[in-house]
C-alpha cells in the first residue's frame, strides 16, 4: 500500500449509503474551514459517462476503456470539490436512478479506483480535508489516525433514501460494495464507530467532534494553505 505524504491532514469518514456520512463531513468543513471532498461523486461521475457510452456497467474491460478515454478532473470550489467530465460538473445528472443502480459495479473496477483513489490523494497536497466514501480510511489515507465510520440499520437508511425521493436498494448497495474484490467497504482500522440510527445530526456531529479531539486533531501545529 503506497505511503501518503503531505503536508497537510485528511478526516478520513466511511460508512455505507444513507448513513449520514455526507451531512457529517460537509458540516465539519464548514465548522473546521476543511476542504469537503465527496468521494462518492468521482464513481458517479465515472458512472454516468459509462451510461450515457451505452456500455454495460458491469463488463469491467469496457468500463476500463471508457475510463482511459475519459477527460475527468477535480477542482475545489467554496471549499467543496467538484469532479468535472470534459471540463463541466454534470450536478444533479450524478443521482439519478440509473447511476444509482450502476455505481456499485463500476465502482468495483480496478481501473476505476486506482484512478480515483490518485485523484482523492493529490487533493491534499492544497489544504486539510474531510473525505468521505467507503474506502477512506482503508486505503486512500490508511494512515491518517483521524478515521470515522459511521452506520445505521438497513431500515433507517431506507427511510432516508426515500425521504429525498430516491427509491435505490440500500441493502442490495451494501452487499455489492461489502462483497467487491478491490477496496471493499469496511470498518478501517482504529476507525471510531458511530451508529446514527437513533440520532440526529448534531448528535453525530458531536460524537465525531469528540473523536478528534480524542485523536489530537485540534492540538496540531496549523499548516499554511499553499497560494
Amino acid at each position: 500500500m503506497a505511503k501518503v505524504s503531505s503536508t497537510f491532514d485528511a478526516i478520513a469518514i466511511d460508512g455505507p449509503a444513507a448513513s449520514g456520512k455526507s451531512t457529517v463531513a460537509r458540516i465539519l468543513a464548514e465548522r473546521l474551514n476543511l476542504t469537503m471532498v465527496n468521494s462518492g461523486e468521482m464513481y458517479r461521475a465515472v458512472t454516468l459517462s459509462v451510461i450515457e457510452h451505452g456500455v454495460d456497467p458491469s463488463d469491467a474491460d469496457e468500463v476500463a476503456g471508457i475510463l482511459r478515454e475519459l477527460q475527468l478532473s477535480c477542482i475545489v470550489k467554496e471549499g467543496t470539490s467538484r469532479i468535472l467530465l470534459g471540463g463541466e460538473y454534470p450536478g444533479d445528472a450524478l443521482r439519478s436512478a440509473r447511476v444509482n443502480a450502476s455505481v456499485s459495479a463500476v465502482a468495483a473496477v480496478p481501473e476505476v479506483r486506482t484512478q480515483l483513489v490518485n485523484l482523492q490523494r493529490g487533493l491534499l497536497d492544497y489544504n486539510d480535508l474531510v473525505m468521505e466514501g467507503r474506502d477512506i480510511g482503508s486505503v486512500v489515507f490508511p494512515e491518517t489516525p483521524y478515521k470515522i465510520y459511521i452506520e445505521a440499520s438497513e431500515k433507517v437508511r431506507r427511510e432516508r433514501r426515500a425521504a429525498e425521493g430516491l427509491a435505490d436498494s440500500v441493502g442490495e448497495r451494501d452487499r455489492q460494495d461489502r462483497s467487491r474484490k478491490t477496496a471493499p467497504l469496511l470498518i478501517a482500522e482504529g476507525a471510531v464507530v458511530i451508529d446514527s440510527s437513533k440520532m440526529a445530526i448534531e448528535e453525530v456531529l458531536e460524537h465525531s467532534l469528540h473523536a478528534l479531539r480524542e485523536r489530537g486533531w485540534f492540538s496540531r501545529k496549523p499548516h499554511s494553505k499553499e497560494k
